[in-house]
């Protein structure tokens, strides 16, 4: 296999700025990173499918962790990252991935270029995390329990004229979320980009007025010959009336602005993209030559005890990939903000609406209201409401119907109360209806609909020592059955925290009896380090982060994970 040259010269460029001030103590950088590693021991448990994979069939452990260095000095910023990953299900959870590189470096540098103006000038090459806008366009970005990170490897140069306008510009490559090639190397097609924002402040001398941030965004992809080669031996053996001559170059806009007036803040952002050859899933299974664009507003008001936000967003074919050859999570260039809420109890985040950049149309809306805040006392209501369809009930619809190819559906409401430090108690109720054939394309499956109470309790023996319950329970006759879901956390501030849960299928649909999904674990904290040593047996389905979702199968088995920071 041939060496990387780039991967030895970052080492070099690295130490030679590290080496005078780590060897005499001088220059007063500051050397600082991070590492983080989750093993698993995997144990064969077929009753539940955690099964026929190589890791429960002859493996037995598989583990993935990252060691990242950052040394600022001389108005130098170096960033060094190395990944290893051992036996990994993490790229695919039905396979194996073993592979040890460099997954990230940078080198930045920042220039003050007139004091008085305060104008900079900042400088970076190397792995680049950055967006434009609300990401839509552009969105470089890391999210490990998805198996995710899709920096953008290249140059990034921006130009701050004071607090008022900011001007960047980028080129890259994408790097691969890809196991089956080399998960250290860059997808071929070329990324560029710029983007233009600014700030004006129109208030008057109490402060009171508007303030703008309006920005605008542009993004070039150039598809490279090998993969035009791949596109273009594909449409040639499509019927004379699904061809077309695909384009080498891809170009999406973007303007957006946010405007604060006293209580209210409201986000707006328009996105455009050209037309190219896109897989959109068409039935006949050829690629469409088809242009997108994605719409997206955000309106909230608050005050005092009271808060509310309403968004819409509508999406149509605003695929933005490095390729037409990538799907699921690979090659994403920009990043659609997902419509639906980000739950965090185990029911009712069991199934999460993940983004549908083929087309969508949703709107949300979230109501907090704090009617008691005292020192003994705090009494506060959620309410949430989100609505996802697809776009070909208003296109095929003459009688407009929201349960026309319903997407996603969710009514939840919680209540918190909190009696001084000593206890707090969170109550509520979800209902909730997914379309799991699309998001999990799983097809001629029903709509899964399911109606889910929960209740939290927080109880402090004193400063040191406190415990945790919580309590839910998903009805539904729909994919695996009605399930219940108990857990007991109890705490010894600051170094130790022992957790035991079981999540039992109480009405079993697939399984042909009641099963029990136990994790009994502890976790040990000391300084910025964190051991945690765990049981686990965990039933499959979609795992979500910020809206990006991935299937994750059954485990049974142990996990070791340590995260530390220095």
């Amino acid at each position: 296999m041939k060496r990387p040259i780039s991967v030895i010269t970052v080492f070099i460029i690295c130490f030679s700025f590290l080496l005078p001030t780590l060897t005499w103590g001088q220059g007063g950088g500051s050397l600082t990173g991070d590492f983080q590693m989750n093993a698993k021991f995997f144990v064969r448990d077929s009753a539940i499918g955690a099964a026929n994979t190589p890791q429960y069939d002859r493996q037995k452990f598989g583990a993935e962790s990252w060691m990242a260095l950052n040394y600022q000095n001389w108005g130098f910023d170096i960033g060094l990252r190395f990944d290893a990953f051992l036996n990994s299900n993490l790229i695919d959870p039905q396979d194996s991935y073993s592979a040890l590189g460099i997954g990230r470096w940078h080198i930045r540098k920042s220039f003050l270029i007139d004091k008085k103006k305060n104008h900079t000038f900042d400088i970076t090459a190397g792995y680049i995390y950055d967006q434009i806008g609300s990401g839509v366009l552009f969105q470089s970005y890391e999210a490990r329990p998805l198996a995710i990170d899709n920096a953008l490897v290249g140059g990034r140069l921006i130009y701050k004229f004071g607090d008022y306008i900011t001007v960047k510009g980028f080129a890259g490559r994408q790097k691969k979320v890809e196991k089956q090639e080399n998960l250290f190397e860059t997808y071929k097609p070329v990324i560029a980009g710029a983007a233009v924002e600014g700030f004006v402040d129109i208030s008057d001398s109490t402060g009171k007025g508007v303030q703008l941030v309006p920005g605008i965004g542009v993004v070039r992809r150039t598809l490279d010959d090998e993969t035009m080669g791949v596109i273009v031996s594909d449409i040639v053996t499509y019927a004379p009336q699904d061809t077309f001559t695909p384009r080498y170059n891809t170009y999406a806009f973007s303007v957006y602005n946010t405007l604060t007036a006293g209580r209210f803040s409201w986000f707006a952002e328009a996105a455009f993209k050209t037309a190219e050859a896109v897989n959109a899933n068409n039935p006949k299974g050829v690629l469409e030559n088809q242009n997108g664009y994605n719409l997206f507003t955000s309106l909230t008001y608050s005050q005092k005890g009271f808060a509310v936000t309403a968004q819409y967003k509508r999406t149509d074919h605003f695929i933005m990939r490095t390729s037409p050859l990538q799907t699921l999570n690979r090659g994403q260039i920009g990043f659609l903000p997902p419509m639906a809420r980000q739950n965090t109890y185990r029911l009712p985040a069991r199934y999460n609406a993940a983004t549908q950049e083929i087309g969508e149309q949703a709107v949300q809306l979230d109501i907090l209201y704090a009617p008691i805040k005292t020192k003994d006392h705090k009494l506060s209501f959620l309410f949430n409401f989100s609505n996802i369809f697809s776009l070909d009930s208003v296109r095929t619809s003459s009688s407009f119907s929201l349960d026309e190819n319903l997407l996603y559906r969710e009514f939840y409401f919680e209540t918190t109360y909190k009696f001084k430090r000593k206890w707090k108690l969170i109550a509520g109720f979800q209902f909730q209806q997914y379309n799991q054939e699309i998001y999990e394309i799983k097809p001629g499956v029903p709509i899964v609909t399911t109606y889910i109470p929960f209740t939290e309790f927080s109880y402090r023996f004193d400063k040191k020592k406190s415990l945790r319950i919580e309590a839910q329970y998903m009805s539904t006759e729909q994919d695996f059955g009605s399930w219940l879901w108990f857990l007991a956390e109890f705490n010894i501030a600051p170094r130790w925290s022992f957790t035991l849960s079981d999540m039992i299928n109480v009405v079993p649909k697939k399984y042909s009896r009641v099963e029990h999904f136990y994790t009994a674990g502890v976790t040990y904290k000391k300084g910025s380090t964190r051991f945690m040593l765990s049981y686990i047996k965990q039933v499959e389905g979609i795992v979500c982060t910020g809206g990006i979702c991935r299937y994750e199968p059954a485990f049974n088995g142990v996990r070791f994970d340590v995260n530390s920071r220095f």
